[in-house]
């Protein structure tokens, strides 16, 4: 007898074929990891910061473009999943994961993703323009790469992954053909390396000793090299921020306050906020922190008001 909810794995350690057909495209979307999807509203960043995002159009445009980034995120996880099955079931949590639970076969997990990194860049520049489809391009190649090869070469790899969350900041800004502040991208690519590096030291922290066996190069980092890089990336971002709150200069167009120059308050107060998490090595979902710390969720809260007010020149 069986527990109820648990799944039988048939001797080639996979679910019988019946049930594991209707429960694949929801094993498929579990793999995509739609919880991760947050990331991809990074693509609003620019289009936000120049006021662009009043018009029915853009917002459509940029709906459409977060779709496009999601698909191209959900090939690289399918891939990554079917190539690490075998480490990932070594680990206490991704052994959950649909590929290493058997629910998804590898193939079915190959081919899909293999799809998707196809359709999303075709897509980006039948409905966008060549520059969206070349840095979602750039983002498969990378992630790819990153899974074949990347991942086990020192810094590279927090380079790379830092390196995806600045293209889905790039990609909106882009797909408008909005004009990129020097200021913004160095925020946003510091900023990212902020919170992949306190990842690294969380999990470091947590798998100490196991590393090997679940992410490749958890061992080679000591988690002092880790704690130096987040907190240098805290920093740089910081510091790259005021300068870009400072960049358009004062008192804009007669509003009341300087609304931009104000809102270096509350970006300062979420990154000391999410480096307690980062101190305590329990930043290791940056989602889990970011949506379920109230008060990170205030000040972001206060950082979007500042910046709005900013944006409209009250």
């Amino acid at each position: 007898m069986t527990e109820p909810g648990l799944v039988v794995l048939d001797e080639a350690g996979a679910a019988p074929a019946p049930r594991r057909l209707l429960a694949l495209p929801g094993a498929l979307v579990r793999t995509a990891r739609p919880r991760q999807w947050i990331k991809n509203v990074l693509v609003v960043a620019a289009p936000a910061a120049a006021g662009r995002l009043s018009s029915p159009h853009v917002v459509a445009q940029l709906a459409l473009v977060f779709c496009l980034f999601t698909a191209a995120a959900a090939a690289v996880y399918l891939i990554n999943d079917a190539r690490d099955a075998e480490a990932d079931r070594a680990h206490p949590d991704k052994c959950h994961r649909p590929v290493a639970a058997g629910q998804v076969p590898v193939a079915v997990a190959y081919a899909t993703g293999g799809v998707l990194a196809v359709l999303a860049p075709l897509a980006a520049a039948l409905t966008c323009n060549a520059m969206t489809a070349t840095i979602l391009s750039g983002y498969v190649v990378m992630q790819l790469a990153y899974c074949v090869k990347l991942k086990h070469v020192l810094v590279v790899d927090l380079v790379v992954v830092t390196s995806g969350f600045l293209m889905r900041a790039m990609t909106g800004g882009v797909a408008l053909g909005i004009v990129l502040s020097r200021w913004f991208l160095i925020t946003a690519g510091f900023g990212a390396l902020f919170m992949v590096a306190a990842k690294r030291y969380s999990e470091a922290l947590q798998m100490e000793g196991r590393g090997a066996a679940t992410r490749a190069l958890l061992d080679a980092y000591t988690t002092g090299y880790l704690r130096f890089v987040w907190q240098l990336a805290a920093g740089v971002a910081v510091l790259a921020y005021c300068m870009w709150a400072l960049e358009a200069g004062g008192v804009a167009n007669g509003a009341l306050l300087p609304w931009r120059q104000l809102s270096m308050v509350p970006f300062i107060g979420a990154i000391l906020r999410y480096a307690v998490f980062a101190d305590r090595g329990s930043a290791g979902a940056p989602e889990d922190v970011v949506l379920h710390d109230r008060a990170l969720a205030v000040i972001g809260v206060v950082w979007v008001a500042l910046y709005a007010l900013a944006v409209a020149d009250l």
